[in-house]
C-alpha cells in the first residue's frame, strides 16, 4: 500500500508514517525503512556488501539504511524492479538530528530542490552549500512558540526553586522539613533578562510578567511599544546581563551568538544570577558556565539544550543546582503534529509557487 504513494513517502509526518508502517507490519507485510543520515561509526565493508546482496536477492523484510548509501541505492533498485516505479527524489524532510553539512549536500542528486527541516532551527544544515546547489531550505516557525515558551518558564522555575535537588530528595526519602530546607529564589519582583525577544521570547515575557517579574531584553532591534508590553530595552548584552537576576536565552544560534555566554560575559551578571537556555546549546560555553556555577557566581542553570546533544558535559552532573532537560522544547503532541504539517506544507507551497514564506536561505 505504501508503494502506491512513494512520491509522498518522504514528505509525510514521521508520526503518520510510523503508525501506518506498524499497521502493515502487524498484518505480516514486509517493511523497508529508508533513512538519511550519518552513522556514529564506520560500517564494515562486509556488512554493506551483505546488505546489498540480501536486498538484491529479494530478502527485504526490514532494512535500516542510515548512513549506508549503498543500501539505499539497493533498496531503490529493488523498488524500481518490483513496482516498476521511477524514483527521482525532489525533496528531503529532515530533522535537527540529520546533519546536512557541505559534504552531504554536495553528494545529493541534482533532482533535489528543497530541504524542509522539521524544526524552527536549522543549524544542522549548511545554508550556503544548499544555496550554491540551488536547494531551498525551510523551517517550521511559530507553531512551536507556545510549547517552547512553556519549557522556558519551567527552566526558570526549576532552576530558581532547586527542583533537581528536590526531586532527588523526594526519591531518596528521609528528608526532613525545616525553615531553611531547600530555600530557593522567588520570581516575584526579580528581573528577567531575555536574550532574543522573538516569538518565543515575547511569550516567555508575557508569562513571566504575570508571575511578577520585571522584563528586560536585548534584541537586534528595539520592538514596538505594542510588542514590548512595558519591557525595558538594552542595546548591548553587557547592559542586559548586568541587570538580569534571571536570564532566558531565546536567540538563534549564529556565528555572532556562538559562546555568547563565556568566561568574560558571566562576570557581567549580578552575583547569584540564574541562567537558562531554551534556544541552542552552541550559545553557551559549558566550561565557563560550569566554572561560574562551582564558584557560586551563578546560582543555578536551567538548560533544555546543550552542546553535543545528547552527550551532556559531565561537569553539569557534579553541580546540584543544574536543572537539565533532554531538549523537550516542542515536545507536545499538538506541537509536533503542527510542525510536521507545516514541514509538508512548506514543500507543497514551494512546488506550487516556486517559493515559500518559511524559506531561510
Amino acid at each position: 500500500e505504501l508503494a502506491k504513494s512513494l512520491d509522498r513517502l518522504g514528505t509525510e509526518s514521521a508520526f503518520s508514517v510510523l503508525a501506518e508502517a506498524k499497521k502493515l507490519e502487524a498484518q505480516g507485510k514486509p517493511m523497508i525503512h529508508l533513512g538519511l543520515g550519518q552513522p556514529d561509526f564506520k560500517t564494515p565493508k562486509h556488512v554493506v556488501e551483505a546488505a546489498k546482496k540480501a536486498l538484491d536477492d529479494g530478502h527485504h523484510g526490514y532494512v535500516m539504511s542510515n548512513g549506508i548509501p549503498e543500501c539505499r541505492q539497493a533498496v531503490t533498485r529493488w523498488i524500481k524492479k518490483r513496482y516498476k516505479a521511477e524514483i527521482d527524489p525532489e525533496r528531503i524532510l529532515s530533522s535537527l538530528t540529520d546533519k546536512m553539512d557541505k559534504e552531504t549536500i554536495n553528494k545529493l542528486p541534482d533532482t533535489i530542490k528543497i530541504i524542509s527541516n522539521f524544526a524552527v532551527g536549522f543549524g544542522n544544515i549548511d545554508l550556503d552549500a544548499a544555496k550554491k546547489r540551488g536547494i531551498a531550505v525551510t523551517n517550521t516557525p511559530e507553531v512551536l512558540s507556545d510549547a517552547t515558551a512553556e519549557i522556558g518558564i519551567l527552566l526558570i522555575l526549576g532552576a530558581c526553586r532547586r527542583a533537581s535537588e528536590g526531586i532527588v530528595s523526594a526519591q531518596e526519602g528521609g528528608w526532613k522539613w525545616s525553615a531553611d530546607y531547600l530555600i530557593g529564589k522567588q520570581l516575584t519582583g526579580s528581573r528577567l533578562g531575555i536574550l532574543g525577544m522573538g516569538r518565543i521570547g515575547q511569550k516567555i515575557a508575557k508569562i513571566a510578567k504575570s508571575l511578577g517579574m520585571i522584563i528586560h531584553y536585548h534584541n537586534r532591534s528595539k520592538l514596538s511599544d505594542e510588542k514590548e508590553q512595558g519591557a525595558i530595552y538594552h542595546d548591548n548584552i553587557k547592559s542586559l546581563f548586568s541587570v538580569s537576576d534571571v536570564l532566558s536565552i531565546c536567540c538563534p544560534a549564529t556565528k555572532e551568538t556562538e559562546n555568547m555566554i563565556n568566561k568574560e560575559t558571566v562576570e557581567y551578571f549580578p552575583k547569584g544570577a540564574v541562567i537558562t537556555n531554551v534556544a541552542r546549546g552552541d550559545i553557551v560555553d559549558d566550561e565557563a558556565l560550569i566554572d561560574a556555577l562551582n564558584r557560586r557566581k551563578i546560582y543555578a542553570a536551567g538548560l533544555d539544550v546543550y552542546k553535543n546533544e545528547p552527550n551532556l558535559n559531565p561537569g553539569y552532573n557534579k553541580v546540584k543546582s543544574a536543572f537539565i532537560l533532554p531538549h523537550l522544547g516542542s515536545a507536545t503532541k499538538d506541537t509536533r503534529i503542527a510542525m510536521a504539517n507545516l514541514a509538508i506544507d512548506n514543500i507543497d507551497e514551494f512546488f506550487k509557487t516556486g517559493n515559500c514564506k518559511n524559506k531561510v536561505n
